[in-house]
């Protein structure tokens, strides 16, 4: 995480515009890459971040530069910029706002709103707190971290000191700062200067009770996203104790997922021999790394509860107890790379390691008729660009993150990303350009024609070159639910979408297009897009008749009461 400078008194820079001095100091904070949508009310602040060592992206829809600004920050570890300008451009970009506090992101999210004196009005997109949906994104205890809006440049300093803390506070921080016209050319009598940092020192004690308890009995190690950062470290802690592994599927690759300790990913996309093997042989503990063990990850199975206790490690104190609270629950605040390195010196290190088991691949060989399966496609992607190109990959909210999750394989982390939580479409269609341009390299991006219909920053990746490809599972529905309501015991309806022809839209906008309509071309398709530079469009025929691995969703749905309301 990047940590701003500490600064003294002398080194204050000259007064400023309040809009020139937040985007120096946001620079100041770690702020590199900035993503919105310009407009009039915003310009001042728009122009001052332009000037500074800042990177815009200026894209075609507020709420995908608020999804491509979760992805940079979180392949970064760094807070990056969003901009926006009065009323529609801040309601444009609020889901993208919730969907970053929910994936851990550190996002600074600027707008403008209407002057003091314009207030009540009727001025032009008038922006208040009235207009905009009450106090919630312009008070701090709302649906975001923080909320200011500067009314007047003696403001500013506050507001810094504000952001500077809360970007040093580890994991997600989401903050809205609300610029009115008339501020952001308004003077500074004296630069603001940021407080210092402060360091916080890690608790062995908590690490040695806890290898007393792991040591006296079994115990499997559920790693989240919040242990991605600590990949070696749960790694060692593995072999050294002997223990089994599984995770979460934002958490795919933090440990090999062919590694003979690993059972497997649970919750959406999930594999369902993880949930066997711990109801054969229930551990004591289950040593909890960085998850919330949401209904996404868990569930709330009751074959992933240890006989014991969770030992449950995580940054937010809040998530402690609240997805199983019939089973003890032992937590720890704390980041999960410090502790692990406490508990791996504590732990004495098994006599008997677990019997090496494997878990096969399926072998599919393409069929010369029909439409494609998402197996075989998902198998080709495997082979073509996980493990051959070593490319960056997400799956879009819908069937798309099912086939992916539960297919695809990763022995590392940070080459994965899925929104199972707040699940977004659009997420994964408008951030697979912000992947590409940060990580330098190509970002492939599995969607459905839906939420590639429904949002797509394709024209703004042909602008900055983005190596980004969009895998498009073509099948003329919104299939996810279509497939939903049949396990139901429904006849779908209102489903079926009128066909697109994806390779002429990519072309339309300046990008370039592949048609796959037959399995035997999909190896040979794949190898060819691998080796393209720029966006890229793979508009593939799949098969509708192919399940994914949703049972469990609809499984939860109904233990939620939908069967019990619905038996009409």
């Amino acid at each position: 995480m990047h940590s701003a400078p500490s600064l003294t008194q002398s080194d204050a820079s000259p007064a400023g515009t309040v809009a020139s001095l937040l985007a120096e100091k946001l620079r100041e904070m770690g702020v590199a890459q900035a993503f919105g949508v310009m407009g009039g009310a915003i310009a001042p602040f728009f122009k001052a971040v332009f000037e500074r060592d800042i990177n815009v992206v200026h894209c075609r829809h507020e709420a995908g530069a608020a999804f491509a600004a979760i992805e940079a920050s979180i392949a970064t570890r760094r807070p990056v910029l969003v901009f926006t300008t009065a009323g529609p451009g801040i309601s444009n970009a609020i889901t993208g706002m919730l969907a970053a506090r929910w994936e851990g992101a550190q996002v600074i999210f600027v707008s403008a709103c209407s002057s003091p004196a314009h207030r009540g009005r009727v001025a032009t997109q008038e922006t208040t707190q009235q207009t905009m949906l009450g106090t919630g994104l312009y008070m701090a205890g709302g649906p975001l971290h923080f909320a200011a809006t500067i009314d007047h440049p003696q403001q500013l300093g506050p507001t810094l000191a504000q952001l500077a803390n809360g970007l040093r506070r580890p994991g997600a921080f989401v903050a809205h700062v609300s610029l009115p016209i008339a501020s952001q050319n308004a003077m500074v009598a004296a630069a603001p200067v940021l407080p210092s940092r402060p360091r916080l020192a890690a608790n062995r004690n908590i690490a040695a009770e806890h290898a007393s308890l792991l040591s006296q009995g079994s115990f499997v190690i559920w790693v989240g996203f919040g242990a991605r950062h600590a990949s070696e470290s749960v790694r060692r802690l593995a072999e050294r104790s002997g223990a089994r592994v599984m995770c979460s599927p934002r958490a795919k690759g933090v440990f090999p997922e062919d590694h003979p300790q690993f059972l497997g990913v649970t919750g959406l996309g999930g594999h369902t021999e993880v949930d066997d093997a711990l109801a054969a042989d229930r551990p004591d503990y289950i040593l909890v790394l960085g998850t919330r063990m949401g209904e996404s990850t868990s569930f709330w199975a009751s074959e992933l509860t240890p006989a014991k206790a969770f030992l449950h490690v995580d940054i937010d104190p809040s998530v402690f107890g609240t997805s199983y609270p019939e089973v003890q629950t032992i937590g720890v605040a704390a980041d999960v790379e410090e502790y692990l390195q406490s508990l791996n010196e504590l732990l004495p290190a098994a006599t008997s390691k677990p019997e090496r088991r494997e878990r096969p691949r399926a072998s599919l060989s393409a069929r010369t008729a029909g439409a494609v399966r998402p197996q075989l496609l998902l198998q080709e992607v495997q082979r073509v660009f996980v493990d051959r190109a070593g490319a960056w990959l997400m799956a879009e909210s819908g069937n798309a993150f099912c086939w992916a999750t539960h297919l695809l394989r990763f022995n590392e982390p940070g080459r994965y990303r899925v929104s199972t939580g707040f699940g977004s479409m659009g997420h994964a269609t408008s951030s697979v350009m912000a992947a590409a341009l940060t990580h330098r390299r190509q970002a492939v991006a599995l969607v459905g024609d839906g939420a590639m219909m429904m949002m797509n920053e394709l024209h703004t990746a042909v602008q900055y070159r983005a190596d980004a490809v969009w895998i498009v599972l073509n099948d003329s529905c919104y299939l996810m639910c279509a497939q939903g309501m049949q396990m139901m015991g429904w006849e779908p309806f209102s489903c079926e979408l009128p066909p697109v022809d994806f390779v002429a839209l990519a072309k339309a906008v300046g990008a370039q297009g592949v048609r796959i309509e037959r399995e035997t071309d999909v190896r040979e398709a794949l190898e060819s897009v691998a080796r393209m530079t720029g966006p890229v469009v793979v508009d593939v025929s799949i098969d509708r008749a192919e399940v994914p691995p949703t049972g469990r969703r609809n499984r939860s749905l109904m233990q939620q009461g939908f069967g019990a309301t619905n038996k009409s």
